[in-house]
């Protein structure tokens, strides 16, 4: 019995979906702006929650009816709404008008807990920088520490380790251990923020894509900084961002 309720509501449902798109149809447009980078906005229509992307030139195509609005958001733009006439379906240079928009991050609220960090405790000397364990070798293998010495020279010598470290390879080699250090940070940040399902599902990333995907914005600086930022919001619009760019990328290397 609850099957054939639940089955009942489900056909209900389609055909309400499908009666409300009957009534619609594809309106054709494009964003302008002041910004040559047109690639990735959103725009959504705000009764039917369909959402699609901008290409490189601004266009879009999207189902709408009069009376819909069409909601346009982007990282990079202030949010518009515009409300469609009939004459917008006619219109064969239908064009929105967007502006730009200077991001700030949010504001930070940091709680001290000065009773449990080691500087409060004494452990460590106040102040003192905080190194990674790649970022720590890295630092102990290329700091010139300057010692008295009897057999040296006057006033003390310079640690030749250094040196030797640089002309063997290994400052080159603890150079990259902290760089993978920081994308594996980047990449477990993103896949905490993100599920699985939002790469495939919501950003169309060919499941066998993925990690390559989550690679592919790590290394793009500008969304590490976003991402480091703990502000979904903005991350996910540039993450649509790059992935628009990305298919792009398994596009060409498929033909």
């Amino acid at each position: 019995m609850v099957n054939k309720i639940a089955f009942f509501f489900v056909v209900v449902l389609s055909q309400v979906s499908w009666a409300q798109d009957k009534d619609r149809s594809v309106i054709n447009g494009r964003i302008v702006s002041n910004s040559s980078d047109l690639e990735g906005v959103y725009v959504i229509n705000a009764q039917t929650e369909a959402m699609v992307t901008t290409d490189a030139a601004g266009a879009f195509s999207i189902l709408a009816k009069p009376d819909d609005t069409l909601v346009f958001s982007s990282i990079s733009f202030k949010e518009k709404r515009v409300l469609l006439t009939a004459e917008n379906f006619s219109d064969l240079n239908f064009a929105v008008k967007l502006n730009m928009v200077m991001h700030q991050l949010e504001e930070v609220v940091i709680r001290r807990y000065d009773n449990i960090n080691a500087a409060a405790l004494g452990i460590v000397p106040a102040g003192q920088k905080t190194y990674t364990e790649a970022e720590r070798k890295l630092h102990t293998a290329t700091a010139l520490n300057a010692t008295a010495s009897a057999t040296g020279m006057v006033g003390g010598s310079i640690s030749a380790d250094p040196l030797l470290n640089f002309f063997s390879g290994r400052t080159a080699m603890l150079k990259k251990e902290v760089a993978v250090e920081k994308k594996e940070f980047f990449m477990k940040l993103l896949e905490h923020m993100f599920s699985l399902d939002h790469f495939v599902d919501r950003l169309k990333i060919p499941l066998e894509y993925v990690k390559g995907f989550e690679y592919y914005a790590v290394e793009n600086e500008k969304f590490t900084v976003i991402l480091n930022s703990k502000n979904k919001t903005s991350t996910e619009f540039l993450l649509g961002e790059l992935a628009v760019k990305y298919k792009e990328i398994i596009a060409s290397e498929i033909k």
